[in-house]
């Protein structure tokens, strides 16, 4: 184990972090848009708050599977392999979703497909990547050569994984929520409807992760690094206090808003940083039947030299996604206007 390969260590749950705050409210927005938006007015809305952003905010769960690739290959391997079929249906998902962005637009007749499309192009990905989390943590069954070795999809389904996979939408949803209360006029039907489901989505949220947490510690009891204790409790309370903030933020009416979205996304770093102290220094965990041992940083690092060129690029490429989000960003600031459907 040497310093580079713990530095990409946390360098892909950086870039993960920024998949689930950022892609995060994006899913959130298509999970909630059968529920929130009822008249088309509201379906423009919704679109338009979340059509300058979205496939920029993708970037970070391609780059992150690319690190993967390139620094740990051997886990790469296994849980792509070992979830092919789980990962083949959140990019399908993906797919539909902007397939659906590009003809609701332009194809009036075929709206309710494309409206369905967008659900469910979003709900397949804000559901299994948060099953997937949930069976790195807990382990999966490997052979000797460190390939999965359960049952494809079926196999990856467990209590544990469904409410991992059911804390993550429901923090996608809430994220969402928070998202379109941001951007949507502050008269219109779906900031109502948004800011009314804005706070009971949190609530659960936040007694999922209880659940979870104790379920983990008790159910699971994964082995983790005793240097990071420090670490992982700070991550915890983080994620507590940030989701209690967003909770009392969001009271605030219309200047509430902004920060209780603030809040919200504080919460999913955190819970990103303690998925990443719970973790190190394994990469894929080996369940208690697995015949082969666990992926960790020592065995999956790529070379010194490997990583020392990826951090190079790093250092190139990081800084200018960061630029490209801040324009966008700040080019499409405020609330979305009347006549800003028309584009």
């Amino acid at each position: 184990m040497t310093v580079l390969s713990v530095l990409w260590f946390f360098l892909i749950f950086v870039l993960i972090a920024g998949y689930f705050i950022l892609d995060g409210f994006d899913l959130g927005v298509g999970v909630l848009y059968p529920f929130v938006a009822k008249s088309d007015e509201d379906k423009a809305i919704a679109r338009r708050a979340i059509g300058p952003v979205w496939d920029g905010n993708e970037v970070w769960l391609l780059t992150a599977g690319g690190a993967l690739f390139a620094a740990f290959p051997a886990a790469y391997a296994t849980t792509f392999s070992g979830f092919y079929l789980a990962v083949m249906l959140v990019l399908f998902g993906l797919i539909v979703r902007a397939v659906s962005f590009e003809f609701w637009a332009g194809d009036a007749t075929w709206r309710k497909l494309w409206d369905v499309c967008f659900f469910l192009g979003s709900l397949l990905p804000a559901l299994l990547l948060g099953v997937a989390v949930g069976n790195i943590l807990a382990g999966i069954p490997m052979d000797a050569n460190g390939d999965y070795a359960g049952v494809p999809l079926l196999g990856l389904v467990t209590p544990f994984t469904l409410l991992t996979g059911v804390l993550g939408l429901v923090m996608f949803m809430a994220a969402g929520a928070s998202w379109l209360a941001v951007k949507a006029p502050e008269d219109s039907a779906l900031y109502g409807r948004a800011a009314k489901l804005r706070m009971p989505l949190q609530v659960a949220a936040l007694a999922l992760f209880v659940v979870v947490s104790v379920y983990a510690l008790v159910g699971i009891a994964p082995e983790m690094a005793p240097e990071l204790g420090a670490a992982r409790v700070l991550f915890a309370v983080l994620a507590v206090v940030a989701l209690a903030a967003a909770i009392v933020l969001g009271k605030g009416g219309v200047k509430g808003s902004l920060p209780a979205f603030l809040a919200q996304s504080v919460a999913a770093l955190a819970l990103v940083g303690l998925l990443a102290c719970s973790m190190f220094p394994n990469l894929v965990v080996a369940s208690a039947d697995s015949v082969g041992p666990a992926i960790t940083l020592m065995s999956a690092a790529a070379s010194d030299l490997s990583l020392t060129y990826m951090t190079v690029i790093l250092c190139i490429g990081l800084p200018l996604v960061l630029i490209y989000h801040v324009v966008i960003y700040r080019t499409f600031r405020g609330r979305i206007r009347k006549e800003d459907l028309a584009h």
